[in-house]
């Protein structure tokens, strides 16, 4: 695929660039305005800065949470367009529309080395629809705008939308810094990791990681299962979980997963167990065998993140995805933290796999510089290990 260096070598000076960026980012839950992790925007700025300062007219567009294909003002991207300009140092134009007349009025009055922020691509029903006719029109009103296209949006690259998969089918297009390195890291990971490899897997279900868990399982030293899910493969052994997070219809597959990894599956020994889903429940620390009833479990126990510390201390490659436990609830948080600050101590090359996992490095206040990569697509991360076709890969590819 050709690549932004690529571009960049042509000559940009006074020419229309439309940037695909995965601007997908969290709000406060007290004020939908502040932006509570900007990670996403700072990733992208790279490009935008190499751009800007080549004389680019500069048109990004972005998705950002799930509107139903109709203007939301819960999800418009202006505070995005805020802080974008803040962290470019330059007042970034909005647009208050995607490819309406606010878009054309502000593509037509763009300036050389200027920056503008098309609204939420979502807010047409066009950009996600599985009719490739209506998809399509979209794509085309969108590239309009443009001369060239840039995806810098590994975040999104898994999905087969018109921001994604149409438009550079209608524009010469290029693969963004961002997208590069991500596929340059999981291609590590995947293909010639260096052994011991150990692969760390949290979140909520068992069915969101099982495709994962059977590309990765042939590969890996150890797989270490946390969060909600582990509590399907407790299950499976045979142990009462009690209230706990639990997938009825995947205990057969747990247990068959199990039966096949000779032991290189490694579960919580211990647990913490609450009365309730809240910071104030009554919580206390049991055995992963001895849930009792009327508890559900929210954390890995600190028998757990010495066993999976250990685990992971003599690991040459780590790839982590998911948090152990309810991390946002200052409780059950020891659990992400432990595993995460026993990541950052090897002496090898680890991932974060973006998601909930990045989300909570920040929260919890770890220090990035400890990891090889933090990756800004948990889901792209996800289906790329599986092995599956991207769409956004296959589109800059062609």
């Amino acid at each position: 695929m050709k690549t932004l260096d690529d571009l960049l070598g042509e000559g940009v000076a006074g020419r229309r660039v439309l940037v695909r960026a995965d601007l997908n980012v969290p709000f406060d839950k007290k004020d939908a305005t502040v932006i509570s992790d900007d990670g996403r925007i700072r990733a992208v700025l790279p490009t935008l800065i190499a751009l800007r300062d080549a004389g680019a007219r500069v048109i990004v567009c972005s998705h950002l949470g799930r509107p139903k294909g109709a203007p939301d003002p819960k999800y418009t991207l202006a505070p995005v367009a805020t802080r974008l300009g803040e962290l470019l140092g330059n007042p970034v134009v909005f647009a208050s529309d995607t490819i309406g007349e606010s878009a054309s009025a502000s593509v037509d009055a763009l300036q050389d080395g200027q920056v503008l922020l098309l609204e939420n691509l979502r807010f047409n029903e066009g950009e996600t629809s599985k009719d490739d006719a209506v998809r399509g029109a979209f794509a085309d009103k969108l590239a309009a705008l443009a001369e060239y296209y840039v995806d810098d949006a590994f975040g999104a690259v898994h999905r087969k939308h018109a921001s994604v998969y149409d438009v550079p089918a209608r524009l010469p297009h290029y693969a963004g810094g961002l997208v590069l390195r991500e596929v340059d890291v999981l291609k590590r990971v995947t293909e010639s990791p260096e052994q011991p490899y150990v692969v760390v897997l949290g979140g909520s279900k068992v069915s969101d990681k099982l495709a994962v868990i059977q590309a990765l399982l042939p590969k890996v030293d150890k797989l270490l299962v946390g969060g909600g899910m582990c509590f399907t493969f407790l299950k499976a052994q045979g142990h009462e979980v009690g209230k706990s997070l639990l997938e009825a219809e995947m205990i057969d597959t747990c247990a068959s997963l199990l039966s096949q990894a000779d032991g290189r599956i490694v579960l919580p020994v211990d647990v913490v167990a609450a009365s309730a889903f809240a910071a104030d429940a009554d919580h206390d620390v049991v055995d992963a065998s001895e849930i009792p009833a009327d508890r559900l479990g929210l954390d890995i126990g600190p028998k757990s993140v010495a066993l999976f510390s250990e685990a992971i201390s003599s690991a040459k490659t780590v790839f982590w995805n998911g948090p152990m436990g309810v991390f946002e609830l200052a409780p059950f948080a020891a659990g992400t933290r432990g595993v995460a600050e026993a990541i950052t101590k090897i002496d090898g090359f680890s991932v974060v796999g973006g998601g909930d996992s990045a989300a909570a490095v920040r929260t919890l206040g770890i220090d990035e510089s400890g990891f090889g990569h933090i990756s800004t697509g948990g889901g792209a991360s996800l289906e790329y290990l599986e092995g599956k076709t991207l769409p956004g890969l296959s589109a800059l590819e062609s």
